[in-house]
């Protein structure tokens, strides 16, 4: 059967006729073809046949060449010396307010623990849970609004718009002055990672880990539709809802505020030589 995407809707289709007739042309193609498969075959399988490690050592080697991630380099960080992870916050603040003076940023440089704090956002996000806690102070302003039409409801885009200062807030951050920075502080970030439970304390893993749940959040294109469950709303298409609480909150910083922050994430990823 043609495939449907393949019709013309112009054009007339006629059964196919096959021609049924032996052929001696055919007979001794086919002959031809089953004995060098078959010797293909006794020569890629003969116990002890050169020929068989060789195809086998070219495979392994093409397998380990896809397999084998591009290699980054990483920005180095500022040869300076850190204090212990419980008094860092000073020098957090000065460090990350050099690079960026967004309010945005500034209200969350305005707590306390701020490595730990971010440490156990990055963990939260890799394992799919919300960040909404370690985040309240810098909460949303106004309401995540719902447009309903009848048995219908969609959200509005003026839900999206709570998140535009979030987004240009990352999105104006310099991607090597970031990079730079994740590489001088990560002794401490490192710390703190093994304080929530994790000894290795490879803190790369766990952000290459969170970069990569949230690129993989797909953008969502037009409405997108909700339907009620009980005092909450859920998305209507199934694909959605079975995103991690994370990616279903990154969600709802729509298209426009999630395109600028996962180009920033790949701009970040390369420059600190993650591979999310």
């Amino acid at each position: 059967m043609p495939d449907l995407g393949d019709l013309d809707l112009n054009r007339t289709y006629e059964a196919e006729t096959i021609d049924r007739r032996p052929a001696r042309w055919r007979i001794v193609l086919f002959v031809v073809l089953v004995a060098i498969v078959a010797y293909l075959v006794w020569r890629l399988v003969a116990p002890g046949d050169s020929a068989r490690e060789d195809v086998r050592v070219a495979t392994d080697q093409q397998v380990a060449t896809a397999q084998k991630p591009p290699a980054t380099q990483a920005i180095p960080g500022d040869d300076i010396v850190l204090p212990a992870l419980p008094e860092t916050d000073p020098i957090v603040r000065q460090l990350v307010g050099q690079l960026s003076a967004h309010p945005k940023i500034a209200a969350w440089l305005a707590t306390d623990q701020l490595i730990r704090n971010f440490a156990v956002i990055v963990v939260n996000i890799g394992d799919g849970r919300s960040p909404a806690r370690q985040l309240g102070a810098i909460k949303l302003t106004g309401a995540f609004i719902v447009a309903e039409s009848g048995t219908s409801a969609r959200i509005d885009p003026r839900s999206y718009r709570r998140y535009d200062d979030y987004a240009d807030a990352i999105g104006a951050l310099d991607a090597q002055g970031t990079a730079r920075l994740y590489a001088t502080l990560k002794p401490r970030l490192e710390d703190a990672y093994r304080e929530v439970g994790y000894p290795d304390g490879n803190f790369d893993r766990a952000m290459e880990k969170a970069i990569r749940d949230l690129l993989n959040t797909p953008v969502p294109e037009g409405d997108v539709a909700l339907v009620s469950r009980s005092v909450a709303w859920e998305f209507a298409d199934p694909r959605l809802q079975s995103l991690t609480s994370a990616q279903r909150q990154f969600l709802r910083m729509g298209p426009r505020n999630m395109r600028i922050v996962q180009a920033k994430l790949r701009e970040f990823a390369a420059l600190a030589g993650l591979n999310p």
